[in-house]
């Protein structure tokens, strides 16, 4: 095998390794944004939605903890901090416990 050919087949590897990492990390934000998403839907569901919902803002912390926030208002210039727990939730996102206890408001 030629010196050139051993570059041109190293060069190949790099590539194919780098975008396969690329693609575990893409997967790993999926993921992320996912579980984020449903922990936050499951507040909603459970809290109930204001009718001046703005936005629900989902913190990972730490392992399977999570801080979300809710906010109302009628811009985000207007934003009103209403809610904030913590929760601790299994591997799939579920909520297994929240400080304070989210109870149904709306």
């Amino acid at each position: 095998m030629s010196t050139e050919n051993s570059r041109s087949k190293a060069r190949e590897e790099r590539m194919q390794t780098t975008r396969e990492l690329e693609r575990a990390k893409e997967m790993e934000r999926h993921k992320r944004e996912a579980l984020n998403s449903l922990v936050g839907e499951q507040v909603i569901h459970i809290l109930g939605a204001p009718g001046d919902l703005l936005s629900v803002q989902v913190r990972p912390l730490w392992g399977t903890n999570y801080r979300v926030n809710v906010f109302v208002g009628v811009a985000i210039t207007y934003a009103r901090l209403i809610h904030s727990f913590f929760l601790v939730t299994d591997g799939e996102g579920n909520i297994l416990e929240s400080t304070p206890k989210i109870v149904h408001q709306y």
